[in-house]
């Protein structure tokens, strides 16, 4: 397939989802908002604690995270019987490999959100490069740019899956 996204195609999948999909797009929310939200403690709990107070952009951040990441996991569920571009159920498969490249675009987001809204000093890897003044000093300021990388990754493998929803679809267990 010459081209791997476009925007009138995601909405029009997104417009052709059916209750299964929406109901992965919500549990997949869900998921990622406690998969990244208390280990990070922006969702508060008893397991997991900050040094350092949580930023008002986190907020917006794990939200923003959560729904694309809800919208790519739903990209994989296979559409109902009857639902294919060949009228079979089963769309057809071109070989783009934009749904390969999707799943990383989304993986990294999904990492990079959990390094952006987490606590500064708390990232072991970060504190034994850089010590905690300068977990302070450097990575902190850094966050909100790896926050919006992160977004712009997430954005881009949902739009690359759900554009081509009909092109790659996953594949039948036999």
């Amino acid at each position: 397939m010459p081209f791997s996204r476009s925007l009138r195609r995601a909405g029009a999948t997104l417009a052709a989802w059916q209750s299964p999909q929406w109901v992965t797009a919500t549990a997949g929310a869900a998921l990622t908002t406690v998969l990244v939200g208390v280990p990070t403690a922006v969702v508060p709990s008893p397991l997991f604690s900050r040094s350092v107070p949580v930023q008002w952009w986190n907020y917006p951040v794990l939200a923003a995270t959560a729904v694309l990441g809800g919208l790519v996991l739903a990209t994989f569920l296979r559409p109902p019987h009857g639902t294919g571009t060949d009228g079979s159920g089963a769309p057809e498969d071109h070989g783009d490999p934009s749904a390969k490249t999707a799943g990383r675009l989304g993986s990294a987001g999904g990492l990079l959100s959990l390094l952006a809204v987490g606590c500064p000093v708390c990232n072991k890897l970060v504190l034994v490069l850089l010590g905690t003044s300068g977990a302070l000093t450097y990575w902190a300021p850094l966050q909100p740019l790896v926050a919006v990388a992160s977004l712009v990754l997430l954005a881009e493998a949902a739009l690359r899956r759900l554009s081509t929803a009909d092109a790659c679809p996953v594949p039948v267990r036999r």
